[in-house]
């Protein structure tokens, strides 16, 4: 396994810490990109244009733009946004959140509603970030509920809702990397899978003790106490955000909300994404259908639904730029080898007791660090799995420690693109979320350490 040694840490901490002390989300995964390769090629080797630290930067920004799952994300949350825009437009958001509001009672019914729906959109983690969020954010303001808290009950039913349920884009992954790395028998990697959830320990722990926050039987604490006492006080959006939302409402004109404009297309979207398993052609069908649904009830001229495409697509752009930036950090990162040196790393203090315990954690950080999900679990994989068939450690364990590792790393890392849309929807700053949100995550980690390490022992 090659790799530059400890210098392939450099780039995840540069980004981490001036992420923390900037405020800022976007400039911090570029500097820890241009970081990464300048580590690679030194600060002055070879031609500048063709073999150096920038050529090889330019060579990754090429690569990503140009990689089909690059382009298929741009254009998935760009017409994300645009249907969003539309339903706002529309006034479906709004009649939605207020039958939400209307058939739940109080505060928490409101938050249950939040976290059963987010349950119930378990197909795709993207589409739960997106349309959790944006359909329930009107109904939490109303009981005061801080932006920051709906952001991380949203994102708590994101990944972790998605590997516990075998019928999603998650549990269709992972279910073949079983099968290629060698932990399920070939054509056996779905049944494997299936004997693999119940080992799945943090994804349990993490979707079940929101609603133990939700009913204050666990408190909250820091920087999220903070951010509810500020929405108790009246003001649900951080600082951040509170100046550009609340201009854009004061500034359009109020539309009477119907529910069906919002159901309807959220319907037709989730059952194309269902029937296809792409969620390219469900947004795509979701705007064909506010086309045809908006044009009998006049809620719009043409020229100002496809304004209102277009801008929606606009305002996914910070979205996208940060998704990209996360990928261009990826590719300086294994370029690097950072995931094969820290595994490497750590190697000998393994044991068998240790090894699930120990594998979530690391493999958890690395996912954490580079924003990698399932490329980290790409790598991890193939490395774990014969390690604990030489332990004779359970495999079934060992699998649900890596997949809970890397569905930890979809719930905490703050760059990376389920925390970025889960910003966007609940209409935060990726750093609001890290402030607020990792604290309160902290609990869950800490007690999936401790069951890991307990069943590590007992098995």
């Amino acid at each position: 396994m090659e790799h530059f040694g400890a210098w392939s840490l450099i780039p995840a901490l540069v980004v981490i810490v001036t992420a923390l002390i900037s405020k800022r989300t976007l400039e911090p995964l570029l500097l820890g990109a241009l970081i990464g390769f300048i580590i690679l090629k030194g600060p002055g080797v070879g031609d500048f244009m063709t073999d150096s630290w920038f050529s090889e930067f330019i060579n990754a920004v090429y690569a990503v733009m140009m990689d089909p799952v690059t382009v298929w994300i741009i254009l998935v949350c760009g017409l994300f946004g645009s249907v969003v825009a539309l339903l706002e437009k529309a006034g479906g958001t709004l009649g939605f959140s207020d039958i939400a509001a209307k058939a739940t009672k109080g505060r928490t019914g409101t938050l249950f509603t939040t976290w059963i729906l987010g349950i119930i959109v378990f197909v795709d983690d993207y589409l739960n970030a997106l349309a959790v969020g944006t359909a329930m954010r009107n109904a939490t303001d109303k009981y005061k509920v801080s932006r920051e808290f709906l952001a991380y009950i949203v994102n708590s039913t994101g990944a972790t809702v998605c590997v516990l349920i075998p019928f999603s884009t998650w549990s269709a992954f992972m279910a073949g990397q079983l099968e290629s790395s060698g932990a399920a028998a070939e054509g056996m990697g779905t049944e494997t899978y299936f004997a693999t959830i119940p080992f799945i320990l943090y994804a349990w722990i993490a979707v079940i003790i929101v609603p133990l926050f939700m009913l204050k039987v666990i408190p909250v604490w820091g920087p999220m106490k903070t951010a509810e006492l500020r929405a108790q006080a009246g003001q649900c959006l951080p600082d951040s955000t509170v100046d550009l939302y609340l201009t854009k409402e004061e500034t359009e004109t109020p539309v009477k909300g119907k529910a069906m404009n919002f159901v309807i297309p959220m319907l037709v979207l989730a059952g194309v994404v269902v029937y296809t398993k792409d969620m390219l052609y469900g947004v795509i069908a979701a705007i064909l259908v506010c086309a045809i649904l908006f044009a009998p009830q006049r809620i719009m001229k043409i020229s100002e639904f496809f304004e209102t495409t277009i801008n929606g697509f606009k305002d996914m752009i910070l979205v996208l730029g940060i998704i990209v930036a996360a990928f261009i950090l990826q590719a300086a990162n294994d370029a690097l080898g950072l995931t094969p040196y820290v595994i490497e790393s750590v190697e000998p203090i393994l044991s068998p007791a240790l090894l699930p315990m120990l594998t979530f954690v690391i493999v958890g950080l690395l996912a954490f660090t580079t924003g990698s999900f399932w490329g980290v679990a790409a790598i991890a994989f193939p490395i774990i799995v014969p390690l604990a068939d030489s332990m004779g450690v359970s495999m079934l364990l060992v699998a649900g420690a890596v997949i809970s590792a890397a569905s930890l790393g979809s719930h905490t890392c703050f760059y990376g693109d389920a925390v970025t849309l889960t910003s966007a929807s609940t209409q935060i700053r990726n750093n609001d979320y890290a402030k607020a949100v990792l604290p309160i995550i902290a609990l869950p980690f800490v007690l999936g350490c401790i069951a890991f390490l307990i069943a590590g022992i007992v098995m």
